[in-house]
């Protein structure tokens, strides 16, 4: 079996082929900073596009690019593996950050960045009124989260997955704890909207894939930690969603559920498309253990004393029963 950053000569020639041009060579050095969709590569190097299409064509099929299709736009960056994949992001290395060629493309890769981050902003801003409606009636956020984080604890990630990724908070809270990071969700335009929130945030080890939360993008046995925060109420179907979720979890991997214990808001059906009102103890836990996986935690958060406040927020944390890791930090949570 060839070795995974080994490359046979065919191969290597054709990649190293692909990359010994100018223009090619600066798409390597931009793309291992950021992905970018092909507009945004012809507003950095002025080119047109039939040319920039080109030259990334020849990028992926030698293996040194990824192209990822979201919605009609497709995105591009260094590939993430393979012999090819680690000779790209070499090369990006090796090159002189002081050259002033690349030097012009980095400050107009700065615009397209500064741009997305000026559209996240606007969108929160558009936004923020429906938001505070719902926030206004649990328990304050920086409270859910902080016992988010007690649940999972402190220790390194190979890999976080958020399902349901929305604007990007989770990935913006966990991420750090990760040597990687994916974000999945249906809407193109949240998506938009996360991309321009983790220029913000300045974090580079977050991938975003359009994706359908019941056939995620992403590979078996490959997550450290799934999160699902605050997506089972939009579901027509929870428990499907949760055998998705476990099926990509690698053994001991875990699953962090939050979401709303059963309520009476009706108001939050009509005003902002909830299917469920809330989720019972013993319904998660039931929908866990027939996705194949183990409940250890459970905690609720009850509504503060705030005026209106109504909602009380729910918390599992699952684990895949394959292999016995070590015991997570259990003070104030109830152990089920």
């Amino acid at each position: 079996m060839t070795e995974p950053h080994i490359l046979r000569l065919e191969p290597a020639l054709a990649a190293l082929n692909a990359a010994a041009e100018e223009t090619r060579l600066r798409l390597l050095a931009l793309l291992s900073q950021s992905e970018l969709t092909v507009s945004e590569v012809v507003a950095i190097l002025g080119q047109s596009q039939p040319r920039v299409s080109r030259h990334l064509k020849l990028l992926v099929e030698a293996g040194l690019v990824e192209r990822r299709r979201e919605g009609a736009w497709a995105f591009f960056r260094l590939a993430p593996g393979g012999a090819a994949g680690a000779l790209a992001r070499d090369l990006s290395a090796w090159l002189d950050p002081r050259d002033p060629v690349l030097g012009e493309d980095r400050a107009r890769l700065a615009d397209v960045r500064q741009a997305r981050a000026e559209n996240a902003a606007r969108y929160f801003a558009a936004h923020a009124a429906e938001w505070d409606d719902i926030r206004s009636l649990h328990a304050p956020e920086a409270l859910v989260e902080a016992a988010m984080r007690d649940a999972v604890g402190d220790a390194p990630l190979r890999c976080v997955l958020d399902l349901g990724a929305g604007a990007g908070r989770m990935l913006e809270l966990f991420a750090p704890l990760a040597e990687r990071a994916i974000g999945v969700d249906l809407s193109t335009a949240m998506l938009a909207v996360a991309r321009g929130r983790m220029e913000e945030t300045g974090l580079r080890n977050i991938e975003l894939r359009q994706g359908d939360i019941y056939a995620l993008p992403v590979e078996r046995n490959s997550v450290d930690l799934a999160i699902m925060h605050q997506v089972l109420h939009y579901l027509d179907d929870p428990a499907r969603a949760l055998r998705e979720a476990a099926r990509v979890l690698a053994p001991g991997g875990r699953l962090l559920v939050v979401d709303f214990a059963p309520h009476q808001e009706e108001a939050l059906r009509d005003k902002h498309a909830h299917r469920r009102l809330g989720f019972s103890k013993d319904e998660i836990a039931g929908l866990i253990a027939q996705a194949g996986l183990d409940t250890v935690l459970h905690r609720e958060l009850a509504p503060d004393a705030r005026e209106g406040a109504k909602l009380t927020v729910s918390l599992w944390l699952a684990r895949d029963p394959r292999v016995i890791a070590d015991k997570i930090p259990a003070s104030s949570y109830e152990i089920v």
